[in-house]
């Protein structure tokens, strides 16, 4: 009984690691060689034995690769040959669902089969594990950790690295809280805005205009500007002109 169950049981496919090979950006498949070995019982004629030897498992082409996803939105990220998964094999042929989604039935008898994996990027090996996990904190990172945006709910803050800059394509950007730049601020298409309660805005140090020009109520204050009623001596000049 014991041989007999093991004996079914040596067809039963489950969960495999696996390292891609190829990945179709258009089809969202990819091609996953087995990590593990298979074992086959080969009898020696000469000795009448039975001796075991590992074999190459065949590639696993048209592997579905799951990317979270709901409502509307998608986590998605490159896959790259050489990236480690784990290839979840379905109770039955996932064929008719694969190329119709809704509810299918199965087209082929086969159970537990390699031809009916899903491939979950993501596992490491203990050769490719990555160094620096926050332990207080998530982290959407590259691998090497100079890259991240990371949410710390025990701060309550979110804190981005980008070595490679931050580009937001946006209409506008609203900002509900005091915004405080450490370094130069530089804008390109001019700048423009209102006093809010205060209705004074206060530059603490030197301000310094190049090829342009200032106004203040409609009235130039720049080294151009003159004054009106301009008296000799001590007197007080009238207002810019």
């Amino acid at each position: 009984m014991r041989a007999a169950i093991h004996g079914a049981l040596i067809n039963v496919w489950t969960a495999l690691p696996g390292i891609v090979q190829s990945f179709d950006a258009h089809a969202l498949t990819v091609t996953v060689r087995p990590a593990i070995q298979g074992v086959v019982r080969r009898l020696d004629r000469e000795t009448a034995t039975v001796r075991t030897e590992a074999v190459e498992l065949p590639l696993l082409g048209d592997v579905p690769v799951f990317f979270p996803r709901g409502g509307g939105c998608t986590l998605t990220f490159p896959v790259q040959k050489g990236d480690e998964c784990v290839v979840v094999f379905a109770s039955r042929c996932i064929d008719g669902w694969w190329q119709s989604g809704g509810v299918q039935r199965p087209m082929e008898p086969r159970r537990h089969d390699l031809s009916d994996g899903f491939a979950f990027i993501g596992p490491f090996s203990q050769q490719t594990k990555i160094k620096g996990i926050h332990t207080q904190a998530v982290q959407l990172r590259s691998d090497d950790g100079a890259t991240y945006i990371e949410l710390n709910p025990a701060t309550q803050k979110i804190k981005m690295a980008a070595p490679g800059g931050l580009e937001v394509d946006a209409p506008t950007a609203d900002f509900l809280g005091q915004v405080c730049v450490h370094a130069l601020l530089t804008y390109l298409s001019g700048l423009s805005g209102r006093g809010g309660e205060r209705a004074t805005a206060v530059i603490n140090g030197n301000l310094e205009i190049q090829n342009g020009q200032v106004s203040v109520n409609g009235k130039r204050i720049d080294d151009t500007h003159t004054h009106s009623g301009v008296e000799p001596g001590g007197g007080t000049s009238g207002p810019v002109a």
